[in-house]
């Protein structure tokens, strides 16, 4: 634990220092905001309807502007060899940098989602509480999902294009899920009508951390 913590609080005080992922992901999320709220402007009823799909797809694309940056520091420097001599838990590593790229993104949706609510004109009628947590659990499922697709591609030349050709399809039940139960929270429908869609984001995000967690020795060897 002590080691998670070290690893964590090392990325989180290079981010802060620079702020670079944060407001890099802020600007795009709200570049993109923009221009769906201009494209649908005076159509409200449109808007609202398409609203939850429109959250999930900025999210999904901030998220991977953020995932491009996982390892990148570690690549600059020529450091991940640090890792193969380090005595620690390799996997340490992979959850550390999960964590970190979640943290980064959810600060992002944090500062876009006031707008959001404005651009899209959205009722505030409903339960905040059950909207948090489903950005909160889809954002952790997508950001997992794209960590272990990170960690795949890390020795590719390519891996800043690979990761959304994989992450896209690889983050389809993530986003059905988050849109259906985001849609079905902004009516205002009780728990039991999106609780499944909130289950089967939460096994993605136990499944592919595990898996991250137990191949991330592996691949860093490789």
């Amino acid at each position: 634990i002590n080691m998670f913590i070290t690893l964590l609080k090392k990325d989180l005080k290079l981010e802060f220092r620079s702020k670079e992922i944060i407001l890099s992901t802020f600007v795009l999320g709200l570049s993109i905001l923009l221009v769906f709220a201009l494209s649908f402007q005076n159509q409200t009823k449109v808007i609202y309807e398409f609203s939850s799909g429109i959250l999930w797809v900025v999210i999904l694309f901030i998220s991977t502007f953020g995932l491009n940056r996982a390892f990148s520091i570690e690549q600059e420097s020529s450091s991940m060899w640090s890792w193969l001599s380090s005595p620690i838990d390799r996997g340490l590593v992979f959850l550390s940098k999960m964590v970190s790229i979640s943290i980064y993104v959810l600060l992002s949706e944090i500062m876009f989602l006031i707008p959001f609510f404005i651009f899209m004109k959205i009722p505030t009628n409903f339960s905040l509480i059950n909207l948090i947590i489903i950005i909160l659990v889809g954002t952790l499922a997508i950001i997992t999902i794209g960590c272990l697709i990170s960690t795949i591609t890390l020795q590719t030349r390519i891996r800043n294009a690979l990761i959304p050709i994989l992450l896209f399809p690889s983050c389809t039940p993530v986003i059905i899920s988050a849109t259906k139960s985001t849609m079905l929270i902004l009516k205002n429908r009780p728990f039991i009508d999106w609780s499944f869609w909130l289950l089967l984001m939460i096994t993605f995000f136990i499944i592919f951390s595990l898996v991250g967690y137990i191949i991330f020795d592996r691949v860093i060897e490789e």
